[in-house]
């Protein structure tokens, strides 16, 4: 190509650079017409460049066909190099040696080609010119590299030295947005990188043997990206880093292919000489060999010229994307050549950047070094990087990107296999507890860590290869040991189904040996073998427990992170073929398991034993099979029941019952008689005790107590799950209730069990009655039933034991829960209401057995410190109070007996908050004003407590009156921000605040204020919530019990009227209130002409928004006349002429408020009548009359 001279090339590239905006479609073209010397060159180059051309064209026009898209005939003569790479990859072979031939021709014009290129995948659809600059020390050349920028045509220009040119490219202002087709999204530009760096990698390829030794191709290149990689435009620093790296990569390749022809030459050379005649051939090779290694080290010099230009320039550059690009790719190079990079010198830059802020950087260094550490031989040439930087990497598994940690585990888990010197036990404890993470792709990661250091020793690991794994028991069972062994260790934090997931996809072959399991659950201590001890048995069943409910549901325990997954075919098919694998061994073998541990009193392993069948399938269980086995099964279930009296081993025997009676199983009529036959001894039982108990008198002995106590306790347990009212239950135990309370002698443990056996006879005859089944004499005798067992259960509450009186507490809250909202059935014939709706008696009952056993002190009457019972007593007092609520909610009681409970918000906020804050919100959405009525009349209730305290000379900065007004303060804060859909719940409150306040004359006499005056401080913690009209309806409210007397009074025991007065005519708003106060200084001309100008605008948008959808209120708020007092100050005199608009009762306010404020200093807010009357004419009268209805206030 003929490079034009400085003089012709300015003129013409300042002339194509106004061309440019006007045809961006033909740059490419005037590019080179700016750069070609003359006319005759030009056509020359245009006769050589079109048939390239139309290859191009011909070639994308095919791929383009295939891929169902079809090409304008205009786009398909303007193909490009960039375009190409756009399209897609597969046109890129003939594309580049289509390039070098044109390169082999006219160096120059391909040369330029491929910088236009490079600038084109940056992002700049401007336009490149050169200028031949011969000596590179002219002291022109910084006046040739400065940036310039034009300010008419908003392109910024740009020029890099390429020797022996100085590139000119001129780019939109907005380059610099980051939309460049690195980052740009669509189907256009997703593949673009890929296919980016797949061209620059083909083109070296193909040079490899040819031009990219001729040392002006690649040194002008990489002087191109040098000087790209260090502008300050993120897309160019960002396109020339990667392409230079995948230079680097792609020299590197050429580099290795160079050392096979060395070693091939040098073979060649070494058997010529051992021929002593002379030999041309020798010479040739040696020629040869020399040509290889000055290849070799030209390379080489590119390579540095590129590390030391680029690299060590952007691996830290401040954009990350840029320094990923560098660290993954410098991973490659230690792989691929790892004699010259794996060093300690290269490998620095990768430790040092584990420590870079983004979690993307972190990632790409952790894949390089994974793809060290798989190789053994590569480990060996680390073991200085290993040593200063382990650290670091074992920190980074507790990073807080999840992808970020799993790669550090994985790094780990190859330093074990290939280099487990260096990580010590504590080390490996650091990631052993990894395996109970909540995040499972890092508990996985874990698993496997673990599974190599626990199960691949060196004497076993090749046996645990084999896929015969039936053949070796003895490895599993020592592999069983070690796992249980380990999860003993870790029992401070370890729950056995975190332990088993983690590990299930690499160590399934022995988490579903269960075999081996019950072989050790079974072994007999006489039997000559180690056995296992207590602790070691319990920690195998409950991995056992956790490897069966795995196996059996298929998804990790609750709490770890999952996301969403779709269960394939493969999984589905294991899954199912694992359960039929369970049932089938468990079904035989759990009998004896059962046998052997209840027996000896092991109530956990009996319990997590007693879970197993819930997992079973026996649908497709053969029916011999199964008689035998269930039987088996029912019998020792039956011994247990009968034995055991814990209340978790009998929970998990009802459960297995029922799980076995299942109606899609042939089970069920086995199951159901085995279980009637149980009931019926059970309950054969309690009634001989029973018939005992009562013939004696109802003295219970010590025996007789414990069997009693035994027989309720299975029938009560059972019965939760059971429907056993076909024994008719009720009246004997209602009986043994009655007695208790007759005498006192019943236990009360007794009378809690009879208590709960009685909740559950009524509760399954109300499901039977709710189901339509029942005949109106069961339904009458269920509603006698009811009454009687609420009867009993009230009488309980005054009873001695803690015990008894809580649960019949809430036994009594379920039942009225139940029942207050129970209706008969459609069709029924009762003539009195089914529902129980409680009297105010029992109520109040409630109310005060609330108060009186939850809202206590933490350890009152319990001198232990122990924080477990702690806790204990209070979750139990919790329970109490949320049964309570929930009447209140439900609307059972009435909301007014909430008041007592409010009241305790504050001092019992940190162990009762949440409960009283739910039950607040709840009743506010039930009825917002009788929600209000309960906060106020609980305000009430405190102020008289305190008055009743303090007497008339009540100290209003007291700890006590400061708690009402917090209380206050948090109760107003609960209504939220929309004042619109609470004002006729804020409006009674004010008013029954306003009538207390006033209600009782002060006994000092006349002259002083009244004796409830200090609870208007109070009540003006809910003026915030008041609208601006809603607070001038309540001022004349109050003006009613104002007295002029009391209006001109100023001492401090009158403050509390001052400041409720005060804080109801406070309407001052940001935007449309400005106020006289002394305090704050006038504002200047230029403020106020940049406040008018902000007014306007904001005025201008809200009125091309349209005031669509808004009611009257939020109307009169951007009106222009609320804007006018801010705009316009209100001198005195004027103040005066608006003031006589106003009634006369209002002009009393106002001289009454004015003098308030001359006496006490304090800022008042000018009384603006105008704007207010515009505000009211605009809302809706509708709304103005309901509050002057609820405050019983004439419109007129």
């Amino acid at each position: 190509m003929m490079i034009a001279e400085p003089e012709l090339s300015s003129k013409v590239s300042l002339q194509k650079e106004n061309e440019s905006h006007s045809e961006p479609d033909n740059d490419l073209e005037n590019q080179r017409r700016g750069s070609a010397g003359s006319l005759s060159s030009w056509k020359r180059r245009r006769r050589s460049l079109s048939e390239k051309s139309r290859r191009r064209a011909s070639v994308c026009s095919h791929q383009d066909r295939r891929n169902g898209r079809c090409q304008r005939d205009d786009d398909i003569e303007a193909v490009t190099l960039f375009e190409v790479v756009r399209m897609g990859k597969s046109a890129m072979q003939s594309v580049v040696n289509d390039w070098i031939e044109e390169y082999k021709q006219d160096r120059d014009t391909a040369l330029l080609d491929l910088i236009i290129f490079f600038i084109q995948c940056s992002g700049c659809k401007g336009m490149v010119t050169a200028e031949v600059f011969q000596n590179m020390h002219s002291p022109d050349i910084k006046r040739k590299m400065t940036e310039e920028f034009d300010e008419e045509t908003g392109l910024q220009y740009k020029k890099f030295m390429v020797y022996p040119w100085i590139l000119n490219v001129t780019w939109p202002l907005d380059l610099d947005s980051g939309d460049y087709p690195l980052t740009m999204s669509g189907p256009y530009w997703k593949k673009f990188k890929s296919n980016f760096c797949e061209f620059l990698s083909v083109l070296i390829q193909h040079c490899q043997y040819t031009i990219i030794h001729d040392e002006y191709l690649m040194d002008t290149v990489i002087s191109l990206l040098t000087g790209l990689s260090d502008s300050q435009v993120r897309a160019f620093r960002h396109t020339s880093t990667l392409a230079a790296m995948k230079l680097m990569t792609a020299l590197i390749n050429v580099t290795l292919s160079l050392r096979v022809q060395l070693q091939n030459s040098q073979r060649q050379c070494e058997v010529e000489m051992f021929d002593k005649r002379p030999n041309r051939r020798l010479e040739t090779f040696l020629q040869k060999k020399k040509e290889i290694i000055e290849k070799k080290e030209n390379i080489e010099n590119l390579m540095n010229a590129i590390f030391k230009g680029i690299f060590l320039h952007r691996y830290r550059d401040a954009l990350p994307e840029i320094r990923a690009i560098c660290i993954e790719e410098i991973g490659i190079w230690m792989k691929s050549c790892s004699d010259r990079f794996l060093t300690d010198s290269y490998l620095k830059y990768v430790g040092w950047t584990l420590h870079d802020k983004q979690s993307d950087v972190r990632l790409k260094c952790l894949i390089g070094l994974l793809g060290l550490y798989s190789d053994k031989e590569l480990c060996s040439k680390m073991d200085l990087f290993t040593c200063r930087f382990k650290d670091r990497i074992i920190s980074m598994t507790l990073d807080k990107e999840s992808e970020v940690a799993v790669q550090a585990i994985k790094v780990l888990t190859l330093m074990l296999e290939n280099c487990e010197e260096f990580l010590t036990s504590h080390d490996c404890e650091q990631l052993y507890q990894l395996v109970y993470s909540a995040q499972r792709p890092v508990a996985l990661a874990a698993g496997e860590f673990l599974h190599r250091k626990l199960f691949c020793s060196l004497e076993s690991e090749v046996q645990d290869e084999v896929p015969e794994r039936k053949e070796k028991p003895t490895c599993n069972l020592n592999h069983l040991l070690t796992l249980v062994n380990f999860y003993q260790k870790s029992e401070g934090n370890a729950q056995s189904a975190y332990l088993v997931d983690s590990l299930w996809d690499c160590s399934a072959f022995i988490l579903k040996d269960w075999e081996s399991m019950t072989a050790l659950l079974l072994e007999d201590e006489d039997s000559g073998k180690e056995a296992l001890t207590s602790l070691q048995k319990k920690a195998l069943v409950e991995i056992m427990l956790s490897t069966i409910r795995q196996a059996a549901e298929g998804h990790p325990p609750g709490g770890r992170c999952l996301g969403k997954k779709i269960q394939m075919t493969k999984e589905r098919k294991s899954q199912i073929d694992d359960r039929a694998k369970l049932t089938e061994h468990f079904f035989a073998i759990l009998p004896q398991l059962l046998a052997k541990y209840s027996a000896d009193g092991e109530k956990v392993i009996t319990v997590n034993l007693l879970q197993i069948p819930q997992y079973f399938d026996l649908e497709g269980y053969c029916t011999a099979q199964l008689e035998k086995h269930l039987d088996t099964l029912l019998k020792q279930l039956k011994e247990i029941v009968e034995e055991q009296t814990d209340s978790e081993v009998l929970e998990f025997c009802s459960k297995t019952y029922l799980v076995l009676s299942n109606e899609e199983w042939a089970t069920q009529d086995q199951v159901d008689s085995a279980k009637h036959q149980l009931f019926d001894q059970l309950v054969t039982r309690f009634n001989r005790v029973l018939r005992d108990f009562l013939h004696k008198g109802g003295q219970f002995g010590d025996t007789e107590s414990y069997q009693m106590w035994c027989a309720l306790k299975r029938i009560t347990t059972f019965h939760n799950a059971h429907d056993i009212t076909r024994w008719n239950l009720l009246n004997n135990t209602c009986k043994l209730l009655k007695r208790a309370l007759e005498n006192g002698n019943v236990p009360e443990q007794i009378i809690v069990q009879a208590i709960l056996c009685s909740y559950y006879y009524i509760m399954w005859q109300l499901s039977k009655v709710s189901e339509g089944d029942s005949s109106k004499s069961v339904k009458v005798s269920l509603r006698k039933q009811m009454r009687g067992f609420c009867h009993i259960c009230r009488q309980f509450l005054n009873n001695p034991s803690s015990t008894v009186k809580e649960q019949a507490f809430i036994i009594l809250c379920d039942l009225l829960l139940v029942f207050s909202h129970e209706e008969p059935p459609i069709g029924s014939e009762m003539v009195e209401p089914f529902a129980y709706i409680p009297e105010e008696s029992l109520q109040t009952e409630l109310v005060t057995f609330v108060l009186d056993h939850v809202f206590i002190a933490r350890d009152s009457g319990h001198p232990d410190n122990d924080e477990e019972c702690k806790v204990g007593r209070l979750h139990k007092r919790r329970n109490l109070l949320a049964a309570f609520c929930k009447l209140i909610v439900f609307s059972v009681v009435e909301m007014d007996i909430a008041a007592d409970i409010f009241k305790q918000y504050i001092k019992y906020y940190i162990d009762y908050g949440d409960i009283i804050k739910e039950t607040l919100s709840r009743t506010r959405q039930i009825d917002k004003i009788q929600c209000a009525k309960t906060l106020i009349q609980s305000l009430k209730q405190l102020f008289n407590e305190l008055l009743q305290g303090q007497g008339t000379s009540l100290d209003r900065w007291s700890q006590q009156f400061t708690s009402i007004k917090d209380l206050a303060r948090r109760f107003s804060l609960t209504f939220g921000l929309d004042q619109l859909k609470t004002r006729e719940a804020m409006a009674m409150l004010h008013k029954n605040g306003i009538e207390f306040a006033f209600k009782d004359d002060n006994p000092k006499g006349k002259g002083q204020p009244p004796l409830n005056m200090a609870f208007l401080d109070i009540l003006s913690e809910f003026s915030p919530k008041l609208l601006k009209t809603d607070k001038r309806t309540v001022f004349n409210y109050l003006e009613r019990f104002v007295t002029d007397q009391m209006a001109a009074e100023n001492g401090e025991e009158w403050l509390p009227l001052i400041l409720y007065r005060r804080s109801l005519l406070d309407c001052r708003d940001d935007d449309t209130v400005s106020t006289n106060s002394s305090d704050q200084s006038a504002l200047s001309p230029v403020q106020a002409q940049f406040k008018s100008s902000s007014l306007k605008r904001r005025l201008q948008i809200e009125e091309s928004n349209g005031h669509v959808g808004l009611n009257e209120e939020q109307h009169a708020k951007i009106s222009p006349r609320s804007l006018m007092p801010q705009l316009t100050p209100v001198g005195p005199g004027e103040d005066e002429k608006q003031r006589v608009h106003g009634t006369k009762e209002h002009s009393l306010e106002t001289v009454r408020m004015q003098s308030l404020s001359s006496e006490y200093g304090t800022t008042t807010m000018e009384n603006t009548d105008k704007l207010e009357e515009g505000v009211t004419t605009k809302l809706a009268e509708g709304d103005l009359d309901d509050v002057n209805e609820i405050l019983d206030i004439d419109n007129d």
